[in-house]
């Protein structure tokens, strides 16, 4: 039996899982990430820490594992989109690593809506420009820090990052840098007017080479393996933008299916054959299997927000149930089935990392009164995520025919209850895939792929992909929560005046 590793980096940890040649995931290491917030706005990370990170979780994978590092034929990476990740001349990082939850250029994004740019980019990348964009990040070090860029010789995703210190050789991938608005997406290239539409016509030279996910971009050094435990020499393929590798691990391979990632950020997707060129959808990219495109709609809004509550407002609940051998969310789902959706009207906005909405909108609840506590501000978060990901999924819908399932993946798809409110307000099944570390194992499939253990995806998905559950929504419960989903939409459209007084 050979044995894939799939390396994934999230917005708040690195993990390495360690899968057979069925999918069968044999060990998974996690390790935290520390997230440096110099600014409000601002969030990023020392890379070489977070390089550190990696290689720890490896380690840790394969020795959990019990396996002979022999056995392993290959690995690949999995990553957080957007975001930038700048390696300098001498080979060091350039800059702190920006995470995908950076809103410093919110301002670009703004000047860009007013004067044109945005149609022009439309025209070319067939997606919106976030604040948290590499092109975004760069004009705002073009203008506040030139010597960074002076200094850059490549621009990375945080997997391309990953993978040049595992390889020594630098490399982009098409699901990243498509999704980044870098790829003209009409000739899947690089293209120097897209840029100077940014000002950025000076950083052409300082993209890597464009290379396919599956394909081998080099193979584990001598100090790499020694720093990782990986055997020297096993190939190391590309890598993908994790809502690709989530999406390919859930099935995703045809334009019938529809999946939802519900993690720090609200990820629903679906793949066609051709862009959605009518401006209904924010994001076109590439997908992970050749001659598809993945339609996205996405933002920092889903399940990041749960973390703050319970970290947060939840201390004495964690501790407590630490002690007894529970899992927090064992209380918090049980406080939230405690509640009928009827019971409970407080609006919950899960924009504490970003938004759907404006640039500028926060996170907030309204509705509070002294009668409501911790159990009904949580129900409403709860209901709040799965309103983003509504607004998301209505898009996504303009654009196809209602799928007759959509499945989940992500830290909200392990809780009944709340997997429960998502099929209830979408009113469509909703599949969840079987536990483990989705992003990982469709890294684990691109190494599979290059290290000649499957031909394809469409064979690596036969083989390794399992639906462990399928959760049907309850009729009775559609006017509830669509009567909930317009007093949220309200909430919105009040206070989108407001925003503006939040800058700083």
């Amino acid at each position: 039996m050979r044995y894939l590793i799939g390396i994934d980096n999230g917005g708040t940890f690195s993990k390495a899982a360690l899968f057979d040649e069925e999918g069968t995931q044999i060990s998974v290491a996690s390790v935290p990430t520390v997230t440096l917030t110099p600014k409000s706005g601002y969030t990023e990370r020392n890379m070489d820490e977070l390089w550190n990170v990696n290689a720890e979780a490896v380690r840790t994978a394969i020795e959990k594992s019990g396996i002979a590092p022999a056995d392993i034929a290959g690995v690949s990476f999995s990553g957080h989109g957007k975001g930038l990740y700048l390696v300098g001349k001498d080979g060091r990082p350039a800059y702190n690593g920006i995470i995908s939850t950076d809103a410093r250029a919110w301002e670009y994004v703004e000047k860009w809506e007013k004067d044109g740019t945005k149609e022009r980019v439309y025209k070319k990348s067939f997606q919106d420009i976030l604040a948290c964009q590499p092109v975004s990040i760069l004009a705002w070090l073009k203008d506040n820090k030139p010597e960074v860029l002076d200094n850059t010789k490549y621009i990375f995703a945080v997997k391309d990052y990953i993978r040049y210190m595992l390889t020594g050789e630098a490399y982009a991938e098409y699901t990243d840098f498509s999704g980044a608005n870098f790829v003209n997406l009409t000739t899947q290239a690089y293209d120097k007017e897209l840029l100077g539409y940014f000002g950025l016509e000076d950083v052409y030279d300082k993209l890597p080479p464009l290379r396919y996910s599956s394909d081998i971009c080099g193979y584990v050094t001598k100090e790499a393996a020694e720093k990782t435990g990986l055997p020297e020499g096993i190939p190391v393929a590309a890598g993908m933008f994790d809502v690709n590798a989530c999406g390919i691990a859930s099935g995703l391979s045809d334009e019938e299916q529809m999946c939802m990632v519900a993690g720090t950020w609200s990820i629903n997707e679906f793949i066609r054959k051709s862009p959605v060129k009518n401006g209904t959808v924010a994001l076109n990219s590439m997908f992970c299997i050749p001659g598809y495109y993945l339609v996205e709609e996405s933002s920092p809004t889903s399940a990041g927000n749960m973390e703050w509550f319970i970290r947060n407002l939840m201390s004495y609940e964690k501790a407590e149930a630490k002690e007894s051998g529970k899992s927090v969310y064992d209380i918090t789902n049980k406080w939230v089935e405690a509640i009928a959706p009827s019971d409970s009207d407080i609006v919950f906005l899960p924009f504490l990392n970003g938004s759907n909405e404006d640039p500028l909108a926060k996170g907030t609840f309204v509705g509070l009164t002294a009668y409501h506590n911790k159990q009904y501000m949580l129900r409403a978060v709860y209901e709040g995520i799965v309103f983003s990901h509504y607004t998301h999924v209505q898009k996504l819908l303009v654009n196809r025919e209602k799928p007759k399932s959509i499945r989940l993946s992500g830290g909200a798809a392990n809780s009944d209850v709340w997997v429960q409110i998502f099929a209830d307000v979408l009113q469509i099944p909703i599949d969840v895939i079987e536990d483990k570390e989705l992003g990982a194992q469709g890294a684990a499939m691109a190494a599979g792929i290059a290290a000649g253990i499957y031909p394809d995806y469409k064979t690596a998905i036969e083989r390794t992909v399992k639906i462990s559950k399928t959760i049907y929504p309850r009729a009775e419960y559609a006017l509830i929560y669509a009567k909930k989903y317009q007093r949220y939409r309200a909430v919105i459209d009040g206070l989108n005046s407001a925003w503006k007084y939040f800058k700083n």
